[in-house]
């Protein structure tokens, strides 16, 4: 007999078979999860929202993978990297406009000039904030020493997409080489913890081939790694990808939007005092996905300060929102958006993880 959503809502501790059941919940079921979430979040982690202001530092990738706009085989794109006065005033408006923290993105590359440059443009976002500006990296997989270098630099938190935990399905969007080994990408990860960063990963949601029993176990992957923040949304196919020719494959994207929900909610339930990003991937499918996201457990959102002129190359999927806002109506809009979810805007506050914190102790 078919166990119903309250009852699993009411177990202290959920099987795979409970976490599909919850991810194929439709309806009034589905709003039941979605409020149990909300009431999780709002004892745990409160009701506040942390920005991460997100510079796109450069669309140059060394990796090739198979659904991504700016992986190194798209000859289709304008390639680009910040210089240090635009990284620098990015960063700047951020700590004048207290966003708290701030979030620097790219392709995955490393070279000893890379390195250093990165490290470079972190002791000096440091000393211009007065180290009051926090910093989470977004730069692939790096060694041991890069990642202890960064560290000690200024970065106190990385965030490391796994994309989909199933090693299987992993080779299915990704070259068959070592530059796209998933042990690499899982050993990276424990690198990132070793260090002491607060370590984060993510998923894409609604893949080909990819099955609800896959997504469970993208779940269960987070909390067997013990991860401190989560960025996940909707796969959203891209032209110039080869990953594109699966399009008609698809679920329609308002399925994919949905189950992206339904997963941020059991996550919330799953690893309670984690922080959760709504990510623009929701937005580009529901133009209040973000708001969504954050009623369904969500805490964390990432308003874009990469200059405007640069938006439109650092595309990884279609359809992405607000490429031609500026950083203020950015600002002006999330503002607006997070009082309508029923949230408050935690200024001037880096908004660890709570997970990290108690982990610490």
């Amino acid at each position: 007999m078919k166990e119903d959503i309250k009852s699993i809502l009411a177990k202290e501790e959920w099987s795979r078979q409970d976490l599909v059941a919850l991810l194929k919940t439709e309806g009034a079921e589905r709003k039941l999860l979605i409020d149990k979430a909300a009431e999780v979040k709002d004892h745990y982690v409160g009701n506040k929202v942390y920005y991460r202001g997100l510079i796109e530092f450069s669309n140059l990738c060394a990796k090739n993978c198979l659904y991504c706009g700016i992986r190194t085989g798209n000859k289709n794109t304008g390639r680009y990297e910040l210089t240090g006065e635009e990284v620098l005033e990015a960063a700047r408006y951020a700590w004048e406009n207290r966003f708290g923290s701030v979030v620097i993105q790219a392709g995955e590359r490393s070279g000893k000039e890379y390195v250093r440059r990165v490290e470079q443009l972190l002791r000096q976002i440091k000393q211009m904030s007065n180290g009051e500006l926090g910093i989470t990296l977004s730069l692939g997989e790096q060694s041991e020493d890069t990642y202890r270098r960064w560290f000690e630099a200024g970065a106190h938190r990385y965030l490391l997409r796994i994309e989909v935990s199933n090693p299987a399905l992993y080779h299915k969007y990704h070259p068959d080489n070592q530059l796209h080994d998933y042990q690499a990408r899982l050993n990276a990860l424990f690198l990132l913890r070793k260090v002491g960063y607060q370590v984060g990963s993510g998923v894409m949601i609604g893949l080909p081939f990819q099955t609800t029993e896959d997504l469970a176990d993208d779940l269960l992957f987070f909390r067997a790694h013990d991860i401190d923040m989560v960025g996940m949304g909707p796969y959203i196919e891209h032209k110039d990808t080869p990953m594109y020719r699966y399009k008609e494959q698809l679920m329609p994207k308002m399925e994919r939007f949905w189950l992206s929900l339904k997963m941020v909610a059991v996550l919330r339930i799953l690893m309670k005092d984690i922080n959760i990003a709504a990510t623009t991937a929701m937005q580009a499918i529901d133009p209040n996905g973000r708001e969504k996201s954050l009623q369904a457990g969500a805490n964390i959102i990432m308003p874009n300060l990469t200059p405007v002129r640069y938006r439109d190359d650092y595309l990884l999927y279609e359809d992405k929102p607000c490429t031609d806002e500026d950083a203020e109506k950015c600002k002006r809009c999330l503002e607006v958006r997070i009082k309508m979810a029923g949230s408050e805007i935690g200024y001037g506050e880096w908004g660890d993880s709570k997970h990290f914190s108690k982990r610490k102790k």
